[in-house]
């Protein structure tokens, strides 16, 4: 995490930033080039995938909200993929009340959520990868609760530092605010550069982006965001769903150790090794669950099609796999389906025991489902 200052914690073994070293002269190539091969084969057997799926944005939506959920909480922010869908679910039934239901952690991992889709979104139209990007993905990031407070969409103008709270140390010391445009200038044309394999540039471009810290608050957060962005932008997928935090989350101390070694000692070359490493763990990870989703989707297709007997089952389906927390209104009067269908729909899934009630309706609240057989499969 971030801090401000310095104030009571001990700076002794505080790595400062790799001034002028960017980006390095000394990669051994040598020990790269299996790896790389190795981890852009996972990578491929990954979006093969993706490109035979029924709808990717579709099926993997949950997933989004699973990395939303584990970014986030390696930066401390603590929610759960079940308590951020409900408060997903009351938004969009009524936005307005939802905020004061909710723990501002759940909220906050809800914003993460939004901010990646904000990028996708505007990178799927043609923006590129910029300062500007990023600003306005940082605004949208901290856009409520205690990052309200942390200067939204603003770059630095203090310097900040990576501390170890339960130690009191300060672990790292990223670039000075004088020097933090000229670093993101370097950072932004060095993502382009087309003369490094793209692997190996996510990979630099990920801890240049970490060292640099250029928010207040919220750097881990973008940097994890940059990975799918640049792999997506720059052809290496096909959709921008390959997520990297569960993978890192696990290995968080590796991590942190890498990326200081890299100011420290110009280990560079380790901590691509360490990157096309997780690249290729991940990407097996992430074909398997893509896999165990679209098979869950297949099996459903047949099981709503018995249950519902009609010609909007799969209408249905895809509202619960976009949604696998919803409130009864918002199916009714969203999914498609004319209304005493989708109300009979609900009924007939509870009674198969595909739908949970997560809360009865009460006065003029209606009910709120999820679909457990997708919840129980994301959650892992």
């Amino acid at each position: 995490m971030s801090q401000p200052s310095p104030n009571g914690y001990d700076l002794r073994d505080a790595v400062p930033y790799h001034y002028g070293k960017f980006p390095p002269a000394g990669i051994d190539y040598g020990r790269l080039m299996m790896l790389v091969s190795s981890a852009s084969e996972a990578l491929a057997r990954y979006d093969q995938m993706l490109k035979g799926l029924h709808n990717s944005s579709l099926l993997l939506a949950p997933l989004q909200s699973q990395e939303a959920v584990v970014s986030s909480r390696m930066e401390g922010t603590v929610s759960t993929l079940d308590e951020v869908l409900r408060y997903e679910a009351d938004r969009e039934d009524s936005e307005g009340e939802a905020e004061a239901k909710y723990r501002s952690e759940a909220i906050e991992v809800w914003l993460y959520s939004r901010a990646l889709r904000l990028s996708q979104q505007r990178i799927k139209e043609g923006q590129p990868i910029s300062k500007f990007l990023l600003r306005s993905t940082h605004n949208v990031l901290l856009g409520y609760g205690r990052g309200a407070a942390m200067s939204p969409g603003e770059f630095k103008t203090e310097q900040n530092y990576l501390v170890d709270r339960s130690r009191r140390k300060v672990q790292f010391v990223p670039i000075r605010p004088e020097n933090l445009n000229d670093g993101l200038d370097a950072m932004m044309t060095f993502m382009d550069n087309t003369d490094w394999e793209i692997l190996i540039r996510t990979a630099l471009v990920h801890l240049e982006f970490e060292a640099l810290h250029p928010f207040k608050d919220g750097n881990g957060r973008i940097g994890r965001m940059l990975i799918p962005l640049m792999l997506w932008k720059h052809g290496k997928i096909s959709e921008p769903y390959f997520y990297m935090s569960g993978y890192l989350e696990q290995r968080r101390d590796d991590y942190i150790d890498k990326m200081r070694a890299v100011s420290a000692n110009d280990e560079w070359t380790e901590w691509v090794i360490f990157f096309l490493e997780a690249i290729e763990a991940q990407a097996q990870k992430n074909l398997q669950v893509a896999e165990q989703i679209r098979s869950l989707y297949e099996e459903m297709k047949e099981r709503f099609r018995s249950v519902l007997s009609s010609q909007w089952g799969v209408a249905a389906l895809d509202f619960v796999f976009t949604r696998p927390v919803f409130r009864n209104n918002v199916f009714t009067t969203r999914s498609g389906i004319p209304s005493a269908t989708a109300y009979r729909f609900v009924r007939a899934l509870q009674e198969a025991k595909l739908l949970e009630v997560v809360s009865p309706s009460a006065g003029r609240r209606p009910a709120m489902y999820s679909f457990e057989p997708l919840l129980a499969l994301v959650r892992g």
